[in-house]
């Protein structure tokens, strides 16, 4: 090992953005991001605080090392009052095993018990995050050093997709939708009337974030038509489906849902193959998620309808004692 760097640890600069993006491409390939994807994502955040991007820069080249972003969620949808979030963060291969990844952990738990957070999760930062945990497969360096440093995993979420070039809805669905039409149920694209219920369904019904998720979409897209929805027979929206909702990425599927009240009655595999032939009329030739728990009802409904599992990520957890 050659001589050890003088590292030396700052918060957030001008020119940032370009710097630890670039980086990404080196240190975490498979989860590599661009400038303006950071920008939106860390940068935009309505609860960024410039100390909370810890960045790690060599004293005498000034070239980036490594960092870490810790968020703590006073604003916008704030699940836990008592949480903290670590959303991204990396070191660059040739500057490992110096203690870094150490120090911006042991920085960004400072931080963020400063700020009153009685604990820390990487990552499940439900205002913006990158990937839902730690590829600890991809990235076993990484899970070694959470593990150290008191980190535990909280529970597994798993990616999937579903190839498309060759998607028809299945004749059981076609046969199951026609008769849930005929008892009075509707599956049709949103209208612009349909968005407040659509938002308030979303939010309140289903996860805290949904709601937001399906707002940026159209403000950011103007595609109401991506949003598809259920409803009963009184009238009542009982699920809604979406895609192209993340980064405008058409193939991203989701976030999608269904009333707790009518699960069992098949309402979720007709609209997730309703959502599935749309993105196919629009040219998708697949469609991925990255999050939902593999034994979950979802999840085995997913399984059942031609998903299969590309990635597995770990939730992780360390109590910050006060």
């Amino acid at each position: 090992m050659g001589t050890p760097l003088l590292v030396t640890y700052r918060g957030h600069r001008s020119g940032d953005a370009v710097r630890l993006a670039d980086l990404t491409a080196v240190a975490m390939p498979r989860d590599a991001i661009s400038a303006d994807w950071f920008t939106h994502t860390v940068l935009l955040d309505p609860n960024f605080d410039p100390d909370g991007l810890i960045v790690a820069v060599d004293a005498d080249t000034d070239d980036v090392l490594g960092f870490v972003y810790a968020v703590r969620a006073g604003r916008g949808i704030g699940p836990d009052p008592d949480g903290g979030w670590i959303t991204i963060g990396c070191v660059d291969p040739h500057a490992r095993r110096q203690g870094i990844g150490t120090e911006l952990l042991r920085r960004a738990k400072s931080f963020l018990a400063g700020k009153g957070a009685k604990w820390i999760n990487y990552a499940a930062y439900p205002l913006a995050y990158f990937v839902p945990g730690l590829d600890a497969q991809a990235y076993p360096e990484a899970a070694a050093l959470f593990e150290k440093n008191g980190f535990q995993k909280l529970y597994t979420a798993a990616a999937m997709s579903i190839n498309l070039s060759e998607y028809a809805m299945p004749e059981e669905v076609r046969e199951l939708r026609a008769t849930r039409v005929a008892e009075g149920y509707s599956f049709a694209a949103a209208g612009p009337d349909d968005l407040p219920e659509t938002l308030s369904f979303a939010s309140q019904r289903l996860a805290p974030d949904w709601g937001e998720a399906v707002r940026d979409s159209v403000l950011q897209n103007g595609r109401i038509d991506r949003v598809i929805v259920a409803r009963h027979p009184d009238g009542q929206m009982v699920g809604f489906a979406t895609y192209g909702a993340y980064r405008g990425l058409r193939e991203r599927f989701g976030p999608y849902g269904v009333d707790e009240s009518c699960r069992g009655t098949g309402l979720g595999k007709v609209l997730l193959h309703d959502t599935l032939t749309r993105m196919r009329t629009e040219g998708a030739q697949s469609a991925w998620f990255l999050w939902t728990g593999e034994e979950s009802p979802a999840g085995h409904l997913y399984l059942r309808s031609g998903f299969h599992i590309t990635r597995r990520f770990d939730v992780l957890r360390a109590d910050l004692g006060h």
